[in-house]
């Protein structure tokens, strides 16, 4: 049964992020454990851990991700930023690990124009050594990304690269994003060109890899390379890339979280998962 949700806001505090997601109708949630633009966050709070928890249980323990910090970059060459990049990300996975959140979504980065390569390479191992200095088995989901300017993970091949490189392979899977993946020249519109996109997304990386799934809309057209998230069905994907991914048996079990944009009352999220359930076939229901 397809579990779908939104990235909510944990404003006032994590365990209010169910409280929202409740509201919009949602199965599946995604969060900031902490302000994903600050380096040095303030820690978890033992009251805090065990209202998140009672929360989480009191939902039905529905799936959650973390999203890992945008200012997270394993392939800098700048060591300085290295050096912030694994500290907050050992940081992160320990809040996973005290949250009892199983994953964090973690972009590839930015290789700052040094080349694909090297930027793997940079950040297979930045990635490791914060793996191995948190000593904690949350897994990290490396997303896929639109390919804006020097950013890496924009291909499948750039993914697989990372996962059969790593030497905590186990640790690691994938979090696709439609408009990433679409914005990278990927095409989900038809049905032809979605099983191309998921035939290529299998050999490369293999759909046993995939855990979660961001659903967003694009405002850009197909290879643009540019991240622009737009409401389901308002943008360049149209719903049937949508209906295409809703109804693929192969990922009936798996969360998938809106990332598009919302005001306070939440409204835009209940439309938009409304839209997305209004795809999906009596069979994937």
């Amino acid at each position: 049964m397809l579990k779908l949700g939104a990235h909510e806001s944990v404003s006032g505090g994590l365990h209010l992020a169910f409280e929202r997601i409740k509201r919009v109708g949602g199965e599946a949630l995604q969060i900031f454990t902490r302000n994903q633009r600050q380096w040095t966050p303030t820690e978890l709070k033992e009251e805090e851990v065990l209202l998140y928890r009672e929360a989480h249980e009191k939902s039905g323990s529905i799936p959650v991700a973390s999203h890992g910090s945008y200012l997270v970059n394993f392939a800098t060459a700048k060591e300085e930023l290295l050096k912030k990049s694994t500290r907050a990300f050992v940081l992160e996975l320990q809040r996973c690990q005290q949250l009892q959140i199983p994953y964090v979504v973690l972009h590839p980065g930015s290789h700052g124009g040094d080349g694909v390569e090297v930027g793997l390479n940079r950040f297979v191992t930045g990635l490791d050594r914060a793996i191995e200095q948190s000593g904690t088995d949350v897994e990290v989901l490396i997303e896929t990304t639109a390919g804006q300017g020097t950013g890496l993970g924009a291909s499948f091949e750039e993914l697989a690269y990372i996962l059969q490189n790593s030497q905590h392979s186990s640790r690691l899977g994938v979090c696709v994003d439609t408009c990433h993946i679409f914005a990278a020249g990927y095409d989900i519109r038809s049905a032809e060109s979605y099983n191309t996109a998921i035939l290529e997304l299998d050999h490369q990386v293999g759909l046993h890899r995939v855990k979660f799934f961001h659903l967003n809309d694009s405002k850009k057209e197909l290879g643009s390379r540019v991240d622009r998230h737009e409401h389901i069905g308002k943008g360049t994907i149209g719903l049937a890339g949508f209906k295409n991914l809703l109804n693929d048996p192969r990922f009936a079990d798996l969360p998938m979280t809106l990332e598009t944009p919302k005001g306070d009352d939440l409204e835009e999220d209940r439309q938009n998962l409304k839209t997305l359930r209004s795809l999906i076939t009596p069979a994937q229901k």
